[in-house]
């Protein structure tokens, strides 16, 4: 099954989630991922749950299809190895605080003095530079700083935090592209590069809007629940029987559809919403005409008469809704994996679908150090009883 990465090789120093997650993206489009764990305890999110038979299901989410190798890099042998290693591999990727590395004498100007071509990939809370590049970021801390949780959450309510942890997978992502990208210019000029990602970086240049209106406007941007700040209708909507989402451009056919759909053809004619500027003027007047009519009815009957007027909309779904949505099941995104110590676990698949390549993934999250013998043996050559002298020398 050729994938578009093969052949590409990463050395995986990275834990948590915004590293593994970078690197889990590069393992799907076929990329060998070697990570890197300490000997015996490993990722310290092997012992986050949720569990399964006492297995960390989160940590096997975000770390399928690697190899798992275990080096003491308090040891020298263990040091040297992965100096060896990076005279084998394309990328280096590791998350930790900004200056680790470099204490252990693996930092990017050691190992791209042996492999000019080495990519080299730092996802910090910070980056590398301005003043508060050594303080320690989880998401939860991103998401505060970056502004996005001043935005998120019910009109009017407190600072929330976004459901998903945007604060760990959007610099994961911003890492990707960043490999990709210091790849795709060794190609043109035969050498490698560093790249500092920053997980605030990579939040703040998602609130976008936000930002846009403060610096336009003066008024500083707070919560507004699922509404767009911009745009009217364009939000979540109570039915007898649930929500439905819609969104309307500023296109006055499709608001003419609406309003007629609503049977509410006066609305039309309204001067509050002549308009989507006007509209979005009177958002909360309008927002209880919509909301009273459309209680009145199921969401199915609402979503069949957007549908026909060909107005973007869809139900509210659940996380269980996924599981058997159609359109989720197409495009093989929920996929299944045979997990050692769990069995059958399902998690999301990869998003990036290509011509001519598989999107299948198969392969398990490793165990501790599963993979250490065969690694050294493929990439450095080394013979079974030099693996076991490292393992008697505490460096593996």
């Amino acid at each position: 099954m050729a994938k578009m990465l093969d052949g590409l090789t990463v050395l995986d120093f990275t834990w948590a989630l915004s590293g593994p997650f970078c690197t889990m993206t590069l393992c799907d489009l076929g990329a060998r991922v070697i990570k890197v764990e300490t000997p015996e305890s490993g990722d310290g999110f092997r012992r986050v749950g949720p569990f399964v038979n006492g297995n960390s299901a989160y940590f096997s989410s975000v770390n399928r299809g690697k190899d798992s190798i275990s080096l003491n890099l308090k040891h020298p042998k263990a040091v040297e190895i992965v100096q060896r290693l990076a005279l084998k591999v394309d990328v280096v990727a590791e998350n930790f605080r900004s200056g680790v590395m470099e204490r252990l004498g693996l930092g990017y100007r050691s190992l791209s003095e042996l492999n000019p071509r080495l990519v080299y990939l730092s996802v910090s809370g910070f980056g590398q530079t301005g003043p508060y590049k050594d303080r320690p970021a989880f998401d939860v801390v991103i998401q505060g700083l970056s502004g996005v949780m001043s935005i998120n959450g019910a009109e009017g309510g407190e600072p929330t935090r976004v459901g998903t942890s945007v604060g760990d997978i959007v610099p994961g992502l911003y890492g990707v592209i960043g490999i990709l990208s210091a790849l795709h210019q060794r190609e043109r000029t035969g050498h490698g590069c560093y790249v500092d990602v920053g997980m605030m970086d990579g939040v703040v240049a998602i609130v976008e809007n936000a930002i846009m209106r403060y610096w336009a406007t003066g008024e500083v941007p707070g919560p507004i629940g699922s509404r767009h700040p911009a745009i009217t209708p364009f939000s979540s909507y109570p039915t007898a029987d649930g929500f439905v989402v819609i969104a309307l451009a500023n296109n006055a056919v499709q608001w003419e559809r609406f309003c007629n759909l609503l049977g509410m053809p006066e609305l039309n004619g309204d001067a509050r919403f002549a308009d989507g500027q006007a509209r979005n003027q009177h958002v909360h007047e309008l927002t209880g005409i919509i909301n009273d009519r459309m209680r009145t009815l199921p969401s199915a009957h609402w979503l069949e008469e957007l549908r026909k007027a060909d107005i973007p909309s869809a139900k509210v779904n659940t996380v269980a809704d996924l599981f058997v949505d159609p359109q989720v099941k197409a495009r093989n995104m929920l996929i299944e994996i045979d997990q050692p110590g769990i069995g059958r676990q399902i998690m999301p698949g990869t998003p990036v679908k290509a011509s001519g390549f598989d999107d299948a993934i198969t392969r398990h999250a490793p165990g501790v150090g599963e993979n250490t013998d065969a690694v050294l043996s493929d990439l450095l050559g080394m013979s079974e009883p030099e693996v076991d002298e490292l393992r008697l020398a505490g460096a593996i």
